[in-house]
């Protein structure tokens, strides 16, 4: 009896401590979370000042030891004479400035949230001669949430802002559909443009249940509120209703790119299909071939660079919870991302 009681003791006291863990981890997920929404901070880094402190570094580094103390003098002259020349009242005018976003896309757009935050702040201090460069990746995903995610880049517009979206790896669907709101889409050689389409797949396991003598009661009010199952029976009339219904949300699509890009023969072009960035500019997908690193040093001959995020403050609480809740989301975002990515390896 004693052992009896023994064991189960020690049977409590793991449970308690896995259950413990397990409850900890959730509390570090829910804060992670709570501080993402309610405690970001603002990053602002002026790329024309880091620019010029590297090539400095890099010339400091490149020259005889017993040189650079001359250099570094005349470096701090260089700064004083273009403060002094700031605070004459003769200055010319200031550049114009050029604000740059990042958008990294999943399948959700888990981005957008903080996107729009990061446009709303943008539009309340840009001016009329302001333009925002977004450095977009992103090979699509769910109608809904990049349908949200494009309506971001509208508001810039809305605002009268000139926008330019810089496309180094992939703008694929969803991801095409963001950037073909822009004035100027400018896309590496070998990025990945178009795939302007809708896919679905729904797996539908009735056969197996039914071998094993296993009833699916599928219950519905209303005639097409559910077309294809994963469980029940599918019917031809379902199936063609749920063709139906990919076939209107690509007729919106189609419609969304051709407003925002007149120019393009939109019904040859919407057909799933992907085209390279040296490709893609002969069919008007994009206006021009380029890196946005490129595009960015480009613009800082005549204007002033910003490039603007938010983020929530990476606590340890923060660091644990993200990681753990990344982990699991990955896992399964990677082998959806590799399935539509074996579309793009084509010679």
């Amino acid at each position: 009896m004693s052992e009896w009681i023994a064991e189960m003791g020690t049977f409590l006291v793991q449970a308690t401590i896995v259950f413990g863990l397990l409850g900890g981890v959730a509390l570090l997920i829910l804060r992670s979370k709570a501080a993402q929404e309610s405690d970001l901070r603002l990053h602002i880094e002026p790329l024309n000042e880091q620019r010029q402190s590297r090539k400095r570094r890099l010339r400091m580094a490149a020259t005889e030891q017993g040189a650079r103390k001359k250099m570094l003098k005349g470096f701090r002259q260089e700064d004083k004479s273009r403060q002094k020349t700031a605070k004459s009242k003769d200055a010319t005018p200031s550049k114009n400035r050029v604000w740059v976003l990042d958008f990294h896309g999943d399948i959700k757009a888990s981005q957008t949230e903080l996107f729009a935050q990061e446009v709303s702040a943008i539009i309340d201090v840009a001016e009329p001669n302001d333009e925002v460069v977004v450095r977009l990746e992103s090979a699509g995903g769910l109608v809904h949430a990049y349908g949200l995610a494009a309506a971001q880049l509208d508001r810039l517009q809305s605002a009268g802002l000139t926008t330019t979206v810089c496309i180094d790896k992939v703008a694929a669907s969803g991801g095409y559909m963001m950037a073909c709101t822009a004035q100027h889409i400018k896309a590496a050689p070998f990025a990945v443009i178009g795939s302007i389409g809708v896919v679905a797949q729904v797996p539908n396991i009735h056969r197996l249940l039914k071998r094993h003598d296993i009833d699916v009661e599928l219950l519905t009010a209303g005639k097409y509120k559910r077309t294809l199952t994963v469980i029940g029976e599918n019917t031809q009339e379902g199936r063609e209703k749920f063709v139906e219904n990919l076939e209107n949300t690509h007729r919106l699509f189609k419609d969304y790119v051709s407003s925002h890009r007149p120019e393009m023969d939109i019904d040859t072009l919407a057909t799933g299909e992907i085209w390279y960035g040296s490709e893609a500019v002969s069919n008007q997908l994009i206006d021009s071939l380029g890196t946005s690193e490129a595009y960015l040093v480009e613009r800082m001959v005549d204007a002033n660079v910003y490039h603007v995020r938010l983020e929530a403050p990476k606590t340890i609480s923060r660091k644990i919870g993200l990681a753990v809740s990344a982990g699991v989301e990955n896992a399964a975002l990677k082998a959806l991302s590799m399935l539509e990515a074996s579309g793009w390896q084509r010679r």
